[in-house]
């Protein structure tokens, strides 16, 4: 009791009052203990830092792309399981402008936000002033570097493009000098930034064979990712393989199936749905990189959980370190169920 008052700079009786859960203390000075007591160890049941209601806004963008899909209805469904002293509040918008994210971010009164955002000053600003609020931002799927968020809930987009580069590298014989096309949504999210250096890393130190000739910005956009592509594989005809950095799967393999090229690619893409497990069986894709966006959904819950002393929260505990694991599906691997759209 000594050591964890001295840890939470108070005075002993006071962390006798919030271990057992007396009054007159307030809910900064009951974290504070709290937290004190987790980080020594404290080997007692410990109570819950807040006795009023935590409300989350989780922000998605673009609902129409199967990735977000999946983790709203995640969200929902932690929403309807989870400690009733927590809500989920989901704001879904229409487009993903930094400007939009932010303007949702700093809407309402919430005890906390968990955001799917691009790397933006707007979006750096937003967090901040959230900090400022004592209202931790966790950033989900695609981090925000160097703000003042609490967290990351992700995979390692780098190791995910090396994967994606390592493959290429073998299934294209050192015989065959070729090009590779990258296809991206937008760069600005650091998911994509990161994927396409981990790839390009890879490349440059393993496969001298292979040349990157074009990093097309598709915009997860079926349409533009597959004109963008046509025009690239008339100008390259030495194209052996498609990477997809983004969600415009089904523009990769319209472009593909156009056979404008002598030969189809090997086109290695990311998360497993409906349509890419279709893709990975008819031989058109060749392998999927499935982020697992309900364990990210699950994780950056369970921070939130762990930053307002909420016991069950087994996943997360600081420093928080997202470790999220990518999985890879080829035809050989697939579920015997295609997976349900969400």
């Amino acid at each position: 009791m000594t050591d964890v008052a001295k840890r939470a700079g108070v005075a002993p009786a006071t962390v006798d009052r919030v271990l057992n859960e007396r009054a007159n203390v307030s809910d900064q000075v009951r974290i504070k203990v709290i937290n004190a007591a987790r980080e020594l160890g404290l080997r007692r049941v410990l109570p819950s830092a807040y006795r009023r209601m935590v409300r989350i806004n989780v922000i998605l963008a673009r609902p129409d792309r199967p990735l977000i899909a999946r983790m709203a209805s995640e969200m929902r469904r932690l929403g309807q399981r989870l400690d009733p002293g927590i809500k989920i509040h989901r704001t879904i918008l229409s487009n993903e402008a930094p400007a939009t994210i932010a303007k949702a971010m700093l809407a309402g009164s919430y005890d906390a936000v968990v955001v799917d955002a691009p790397d933006s000053p707007l979006i750096h600003d937003a967090i901040k002033t959230l900090k400022s609020r004592d209202c931790p931002v966790v950033c989900l799927i695609s981090d925000v570097p160097g703000s003042d968020r609490l967290a990351y809930a992700g995979t390692d987009h780098y190791k995910a493009g090396r994967s994606a580069g390592f493959f290429l590298t073998k299934m294209i014989p050192a015989s065959t000098p070729g090009k590779i096309v990258v296809l991206c949504h937008n760069i600005g999210f650091h998911a994509h930034a990161e994927r396409i250096r981990g790839l390009s890393d890879h490349l440059a130190q393993s496969a001298p064979h292979l040349a990157i000739a074009d990093i097309l910005r598709g915009d997860d956009d079926a349409a533009k990712s597959e004109s963008l592509l046509r025009d690239a594989f008339v100008r390259h005809p030495t194209i052996l393989g498609v990477y997809n950095a983004g969600a415009g799967n089904r523009g990769v393999v319209a472009a593909i199936k156009a056979g404008l090229l002598p030969q189809p690619p090997l086109f290695i893409g990311h998360e497993l749905t409906p349509f890419t497990y279709e893709s990975l069986k008819s031989g058109l894709m060749t392998l999927t990189i499935d982020q697992s966006p309900e364990l990210q959904s699950q994780y950056a819950i369970e921070v939130v959980m762990n930053h307002f002393g909420f016991q069950g929260a087994t996943l997360a505990t600081p420093p928080y370190v997202s470790d999220v694991p990518i999985v890879l599906y080829g035809p050989e691997n697939l579920p015997d169920v295609p997976p349900a759209a969400p």
